[in-house]
Order: C-alpha cells, then structure tokens, then sequence
C-alpha cells in the first residue's frame, strides 16, 4: 500500500462577501415581507459574511459544477497539468440537477480533453469527506498515481423566495399565517456556496507544503435517531419520511417539499454528544494522544455550537486547547461538503504549519447523525 499526500490544495469562493444586511437582497423577501427569524438565526451561528452564486437580483452567476471545476483548476501548475488527471472524486448535497452525476458535470466542465475515473458521493457535509476517501483509497492501493477531490455547494438557489412564495400564498387561501416553518427557513440564513479541492498524490513534494493522510474514519447513527436534516420528502408523525414521489405534484410546491429543512430540536439533543462519540471510537481505535495533536479542524454548521463541541471532547479524555482550534465559519459561512476542504486550504497555505505536527479533521453529518474524522501528518 501506498502513503497518500495532499499535496495542493485549492478555494474557490464566487462572487463578492455578502454581509448579513445584504442576505436578502440576493435571497428575495418572503411573500414580499423581511423575516423574522433571521436577526436570531444570525446572533447564534455567528456568520458575518458568507458567498453566493447568484446577483443582486436573485439570479444565477455559476453551477454548482461550474464552481466545483474552477476550484479545481487552482491545482494545476508546471508539476500537475489537466491533462495529468485520471481520477475525479467529487462530493455535494447540491448537485444542480438529479441526474447525470455531479462529477460528471464537473468532469464537462474542465475540458480536460480526456476519459477520466470519476466518483460522485452524495449526501451532507460528509459527502465531501467521502469523495476524498475515495481518492484516498485509490491512490494508496495503486489505482490511480493521484487523484483530485472536491467538496462543493450550491445552496443559495435552493433558498431564493420563490421557491417558498407558493407555500406562503397557499397559507393565505388556508386562512393561517403566512409565515414559512422555522424547519424551512432556518437554513436560509445559514448556508453559502463554495467549493474546495485537494491534490492527492503518492509522494510528497519538495520544498512544498504536504500532509501525509494517516487515516479516514466514518460512523452513522441512523441504527439510533429519525433524520433530522432533509430535502424532497417530508417527515411522517411516526419520524419516517414520505418520498416526494409519493406525494401528489402540486403538493411540492405547496408544502416545499423540495426545501432543505432541520429539526433544530433533534440536532441540539445529538450533534455534539454524537460527535464525542464517534471522535473517542477513532482515537481508541488508533491509540492516540490528544496531547499530539496540534491543529483541530472541526467544521460546525454554527458558532452556536463552538463551545459545546469543546466541552464534549473534553469530557471524552479529549481537552483540546483553543489555540489548537482553527475556524473560518464567520468570514466564509457554512458551505457544507466543501467546508472541510476549504479550511484545510486556509491553514495549509497559511505558512503556519510545520514539519511533523499533526492535523485533526472532523466533520458532522446531521442528515441522519453521520460523522467523520482524519488525521494528518505535516511533510
């Protein structure tokens, strides 16, 4: 088995920061009114400014594909060229249409002139944490030379008014306010688009910044909670979920059935404890020293959540101290699958990491309570 190095890693952000003020100028208003539950949503999840694929007029600048192949190109330089490419490993919770796949729409877009191997996993935020897994493993049983990952999303079209506007209007008819569900709106104020990408090859390059992955871990929960986090169906009193194919077709609209939608209630109870959980199985499991660990990156959907998550670490032999912590959720937002890849990008090109300190990623999935963790050694 091969050793497996990020070698380069690469951000792509489009458009210009949004401010909090701005958020509905390119989001549109709800039934023409400005909402109510932002101003809190906001206090909590501590984002001051984030990124869209869309114009002040609520229209699109990019695909999600479009993004994801941009950030892609940053990797290519005099030692890795497109034509280079054999392996394509993306990962999404919006891709821009259902089917072809995501990285088949990436593949078009990069014109690399060539067949390539491509993957696409789908899913929440671990989605992304699974294509790289699987360019990691490709590389290190001797498939491929290298392969190219890449996190991405493009939420912002998924939470333009008028994907809810319906829904408001067939409130009035039904004579109730028409205010959305707080399930439907909170992810309004609490997503952004982007997209990262890392170089995975079999050796280190010289005189460069690279970071040996020492492992990739995976657990689900969904043996033990209902889904808390979901799109395209609708959750039964029983905590199943109805298809939206069963669903009348003029239903979707009028319940938006196509909306992203979380049980806050659910996601406080277990997120945080779950994702203990699962970080103390990977460091039992590898016999690790929380003492080695010298940088943690942990990707949080909100800064609601920044103090507990150390605290439950904590409690499970894990006390990391908070220089060790590094975050960019304020300044970029929530981006979901990509978020991971594009923190990494940050630190790594920081010019602060240093020859054997090793590299902490976690990464929570509350689709249905999934979660993930690397390690990585600094080369």
């Amino acid at each position: 088995m091969n050793d497996v190095f990020i070698t380069k890693a690469s951000t792509y952000l489009p458009n210009e920061p949004v401010s909090n003020d701005e958020m509905e100028t390119y989001l549109g208003y709800i039934n023409g009114a400005p909402s109510k539950a932002k101003a809190i949503i906001l206090r909590n999840n501590k984002i001051t400014t984030r990124y869209y694929a869309l114009d002040k007029e609520g229209n699109p600048t990019h695909t999600n594909a479009q993004i994801t192949a941009k950030a892609v190109e940053g990797l290519f330089d005099e030692n890795f060229r497109k034509e280079d490419m054999e392996l394509l490993s993306v990962g999404t919770t919006s891709p821009d249409q259902i089917q072809p796949s995501h990285a088949s729409m990436v593949h078009g877009e990069l014109n690399v002139g060539k067949s390539l191997a491509i993957n696409t996993s789908t899913g929440l935020c671990n989605s992304g944490m699974n294509a790289l897994n699987y360019g990691f493993l490709s590389v290190k049983a001797g498939v491929h030379k290298h392969a190219v990952c890449a996190g991405s999303e493009r939420m912002s079209a998924w939470m333009t008014a008028d994907k809810f506007n319906h829904e408001a209007e067939n409130l009035i008819l039904l004579e109730e306010r028409p205010i959305i569900a707080f399930k439907r709106e909170f992810l309004r104020w609490m997503l952004s688009d982007g997209a990262g990408a890392f170089l995975l090859e079999n050796k280190p390059r010289e005189n460069e910044v690279s970071l040996r992955i020492e492992f990739i871990d995976f657990y689900s929960y969904s043996h033990e909670i209902e889904a808390c986090m979901y799109a395209g169906c609708e959750k039964q009193e029983d905590g199943s979920l109805q298809s939206w194919a069963d669903y009348p077709s003029d239903e979707w609209l009028k319940q938006s059935i196509f909306a992203l939608k979380q049980d806050t209630k659910l996601l406080d109870k277990y997120i945080l404890v779950k994702g203990a959980e699962s970080l103390r199985a990977s460091f039992d499991k590898h016999n690790l020293d929380p003492e080695k660990i010298d940088h943690v990156l942990a990707h949080i959907s909100s800064g609601y959540f920044k103090e507990g998550l150390k605290d439950e670490f904590a409690k499970k032999g894990m006390d990391f101290p908070w220089e060790k912590w590094f975050y960019n959720l304020s300044e970029v937002g929530n981006i979901g699958a990509g978020s991971i890849f594009i923190a990494l990008e940050q630190l790594m090109n920081s010019g602060k990491l240093k020859k054997g300190e090793k590299v902490l990623l976690c990464v929570p999935e509350s689709g249905r309570f999934a979660y993930s963790c690397a390690l990585l050694t600094v080369c």
